[in-house]
C-alpha cells in the first residue's frame, strides 16, 4: 500500500469506520483542496475495500478525458488493478464488466450498462469534481439514475458548492447552500491547512491594472477601469449592447494587433500580463528550474492569440490545447513530462489535472464564477517534492470579481505566509543544491547555468532601458503607463451582441461573408416566407443558424 500522508491516513479510518462500522449511509464525503491528493487516498479506500470483500468492483466518474487518463494510471499503480477508461457516449460498454472510468458527460449514454453492473455486483463508485453532478442537470440525473443500486459511494470534492447554487445529487445542503452531510461521514482538509502542511504552496496574486481609452468617432474618449463603471454619452447609450461591449473584463479579453492587423501589440494589455508572469516564471525557475506556467484563455481565438503573443516576447512556442485540435491529451501529457514552459488551453486544464510543476497561472477564463477561479488557482499550487519551497503565482485583471475570489483564497492561508517572499538562491538542477543568484556555476557540481538575457523596455519619455518589472523610468523617474487606448471598432470587434444573441468574432466575420450571397438567393426564391425569416435575422447570425441546422 502506498505510503499516505497524515490526513489520508485519517481520512481512510474515518471512511473506513463510517461506510463498514457505522453503516449510517453509503455515501463518505472528502472536501480536500485542490492538489492535496484526493485521489491516491481513494485508490487506497477502494483497494482496502477489494482486499476486505466489501466490494468487488469499482467506477470512476471523473471530470474530462485527460483526468480519466489520470485516475486510471494512479489507480493502476495503486491497487494493480486495470481500469476501463470510456470518455464518450459510444465508449466501449462491452468491456464495462472491469473496473471503469468515464466522464461525466459520458454518463448519459451508459446509465443502462453502469446500472446493470451496480445491480450485478458490489460496486463502489467514486464522484470526483462531484459538483459536475447537479440534481437538475442531465449529469445529475444520469449518475442518480446509474449508481442507485451501488454498494458504496466516495464524494470527492474541493469546491463543493456551486456558483449558481444548484445542489449536487446524494448530498443534503443547508439553507445557506452548504453542503450538510454528517461530520462523521466527512473528512474535510481546506486550502489554507493544506498550505500550512505543506501539501499546496501559498499563492501570490498579482492583480494585473489597466485603463483602457476608447476613442469615439466624434473626438470623445471613454476611460474604463476595472474599478469604476462606464456611463455612455448620449446617443450611444441608445445603442444596444454598447454598454457590454465596453464592459473592462471584455476590454481585457480583446486582441491587440500591430498595424498589419496580425501581429500581436507588444504594448498592449494583455503583452503587459504575459511580460510580468514571465518574468515571475524566470524567477521561480531559479528555485524550481522545470517550473511551468499555465494561461486560460476565453476562447480559441483568444488562446492562439496569446500563444502567438508568447512566443514572440518568451522566444519559445507554447503547447497550445483545446477541444477543437487533434489529441490534446497527449499534448497535455507531453507538456507534464517536459520542461517547457508555457501551457496555453481553453477551458481543458482548470479542473483534476495534475501537472505538479505549474507555478504560474494567468487567468483570461470565460467562466466568471468563484468554482472556477479555485479549480483554476488548483492547478498551480500542488508540491513538488518534499524540498520545494517556491510559491504560486496568478496574474489576472484588475476587477472587483477577481479581486473579491482572491480575498477570500488569501484569508484562508496561514498569517504567516500570506506575504510574498524573495528568492535568495537559485537551486542547481543537477545536484539539488543552493547556489548564489549571481552564480554562473554551481560550486558544488561544477553545473553551467544556462545565460538569462536581461528584460528591458525603452522609457517612452528618454528612451533609457529598464528592467521589464519597472514602474518608474529609473533614469528620468517618468511613470510607465498603465493605459492602453482602443478605436471603437477596435472595442466593437470582439464579436457582436444582436437581437439577444451573444456572437464571438468569428461567427460575426464568416456570417459577414455569407450574407450577401444567402439574401441574394433568398431574394431570387421569390419564396414570401423566406423573405420574412431574411427581415427578422440579422446578417451576423447566419454562422449560427448554419452551425444549429447542420
Amino acid at each position: 500500500m502506498r505510503k499516505l500522508r497524515p490526513w489520508q491516513q485519517q481520512a481512510l479510518i474515518k471512511a473506513l469506520r463510517w461506510l463498514l462500522e457505522d453503516r449510517q449511509d453509503r455515501r463518505f464525503l472528502i472536501n480536500a483542496a485542490p492538489g492535496a491528493g484526493k485521489t491516491l487516498v481513494s485508490c487506497v479506500i477502494a483497494q482496502t475495500l477489494l482486499e476486505h470483500q466489501h466490494i468487488d468492483r469499482i467506477i470512476v466518474i471523473a471530470p474530462r478525458a485527460e483526468v480519466v487518463n489520470q485516475w486510471a494510471d494512479d489507480f493502476r499503480r495503486v491497487t494493480g488493478r486495470y481500469m476501463s477508461k470510456v470518455t464518450a457516449r459510444d465508449g466501449d460498454i462491452q468491456s464495462l464488466g472491469l473496473d471503469v472510468c468515464a466522464t461525466w458527460s459520458a454518463i448519459q449514454g451508459l446509465e443502462d450498462a453502469l446500472q446493470a453492473m451496480c445491480r450485478a455486483a458490489k460496486v463502489l463508485v467514486i464522484c470526483d469534481e462531484h459538483h459536475h453532478a447537479a440534481v437538475q442537470a442531465a449529469w445529475g440525473e444520469g449518475a442518480d439514475s446509474a449508481f442507485s443500486n451501488a454498494r458504496f459511494a466516495l464524494v470527492l470534492t474541493g469546491t463543493p458548492i456551486r456558483s449558481d447554487g444548484v445542489e449536487s445529487v446524494w448530498m443534503p445542503y443547508d439553507d445557506a447552500g452548504t453542503i450538510n452531510h454528517p461530520e462523521g461521514g466527512t473528512y474535510t482538509l481546506t486550502y489554507g491547512q493544506a498550505v500550512d502542511l505543506g501539501y499546496c504552496r501559498p499563492v501570490t496574486f498579482h492583480r494585473h491594472e489597466g485603463r483602457f481609452t476608447v476613442d469615439l468617432e466624434d473626438g470623445q474618449a471613454l476611460q474604463i477601469s476595472g474599478q469604476q463603471s462606464v456611463t455612455l454619452p448620449q446617443p450611444l447609450a441608445r445603442i444596444a449592447g454598447l454598454q457590454r461591449a465596453l464592459d473592462f473584463y471584455r476590454l481585457a479579453c480583446t486582441p491587440q494587433f500591430e498595424a498589419d492587423a496580425r501581429t500581436p501589440l507588444a504594448t498592449g494589455y494583455q503583452a503587459t500580463m504575459i511580460e510580468c508572469a514571465s518574468q515571475k516564471l524566470d524567477d521561480l525557475r531559479l528555485r524550481l528550474p522545470n517550473a511551468g506556467g499555465l494561461v486560460i484563455a476565453p476562447t480559441i481565438d483568444m488562446a492562439e492569440y496569446l500563444a502567438r503573443l508568447i512566443e514572440q516576447i518568451d522566444g519559445e512556442t507554447p503547447v497550445l490545447v483545446h477541444s477543437q485540435m487533434a489529441n490534446p491529451e497527449s499534448k497535455i501529457k507531453a507538456f507534464k513530462s517536459t520542461d517547457k514552459r508555457w501551457l496555453v488551453s481553453v477551458a481543458m486544464i482548470s479542473e483534476g489535472v495534475d501537472i505538479p510543476r505549474l507555478r504560474v497561472l494567468v487567468y483570461l477564463p470565460n467562466a466568471m464564477t468563484e468554482l472556477a477561479f479555485r479549480q483554476a488557482i488548483g492547478r498551480v499550487v500542488r508540491t513538488y517534492g518534499p524540498d520545494d519551497d517556491t510559491r504560486a503565482y496568478v496574474v489576472m485583471p484588475s476587477f472587483e470579481t477577481f479581486e473579491r475570489y482572491a480575498r477570500r483564497v488569501e484569508e484562508e492561508m496561514p498569517a504567516s505566509i500570506r506575504t510574498g517572499q524573495s528568492v535568495h538562491a537559485k537551486r542547481c538542477p543537477a545536484c539539488g543544491g543552493d547556489c548564489p543568484l549571481n552564480a554562473k556555476i554551481c560550486p558544488s557540481c561544477g553545473h553551467a547555468f544556462p545565460l538569462i538575457a536581461p528584460r528591458v523596455k525603452p522609457c517612452p519619455n528618454c528612451e533609457a532601458l529598464n528592467p521589464r518589472d519597472a514602474t518608474v523610468c529609473q533614469t528620468c523617474g517618468a511613470a510607465f503607463a498603465t493605459r492602453f487606448t482602443l478605436t471603437l471598432d477596435e472595442a466593437l470587434r470582439t464579436g457582436a451582441i444582436i437581437r439577444g444573441m451573444d456572437l464571438d468574432e468569428t461567427e460575426v466575420q464568416e456570417s459577414e461573408t455569407m450574407a450577401p450571397y444567402i439574401r441574394s438567393r433568398i431574394l431570387q426564391s421569390g419564396d414570401e416566407k423566406l423573405v420574412r425569416i431574411l427581415k427578422t435575422l440579422p446578417d451576423e447570425s447566419w454562422t449560427r443558424l448554419r452551425d444549429i441546422l447542420l
